[in-house]
């Protein structure tokens, strides 16, 4: 009798082993959909004396992708942002997470930049507001100010053209 109690522990844990490797972590439901953006107001990468908050935003549908120079996920994911941008269906916002802006205006200068504006979150505070996992992430805001769409690590070709442009249109109809 006294073996069954740690078996059935056992057993127990298994099970729980088994669900959690079949999760899949960039499916996880962010809390923040359908909640208001947590308010920030941080500086310009390419004019630290200016600052961006999220009242500038409002009255618009946006696109906020958290990047950084350092995290290669982003140079993967980089190509398909510039050519989303050139096709002006959106502003399209970054947040510069826990990075050297250096580094990252050197990076952008390197790689095109694809953002209307980027801004810095140096300290990660505004990353963790957003519920940030890793870079990258990105959202999709809209005009009241409402998180709408959570995408976790690189955005490719067919999320951005088969999630997050016709969300968009919806949103700015």
């Amino acid at each position: 009798m006294r073996f069954l109690i740690p078996l059935a522990v056992f057993v127990v844990l298994l099970v729980f082993l088994g669900i959690g490797l079949n999760l899949k972590p960039r499916e996880v439901p962010s809390p923040l959909i359908d909640k208001p953006a947590p308010a920030f107001s941080l500086a310009r990468l390419d004019d630290p004396a200016a600052s961006v908050s999220l009242q500038d935003m409002r009255g618009k549908v946006w696109v906020l992708n958290v990047w950084a120079s350092w995290c290669v996920a982003c140079l993967d994911e980089h190509p398909h942002l510039v050519e989303f941008s050139r096709k002006g269906l959106v502003p399209l916002y970054g947040l510069n997470y826990k990075d050297v802006p250096d580094a990252a205006r050197a990076w952008l200068g390197k790689h095109g930049n694809p953002y209307d504006v980027s801004i810095v979150d140096a300290d990660g505070r505004v990353g963790i507001d957003y519920g940030v996992y890793g870079v990258p992430e990105t959202f999709v805001i809209d005009s009241q100010g409402v998180i709408r769409y959570k995408h976790i690590g690189p955005v490719t070709p067919e999320v951005l053209q088969n999630t997050i442009e016709p969300l968009v249109r919806r949103l700015q109809s």
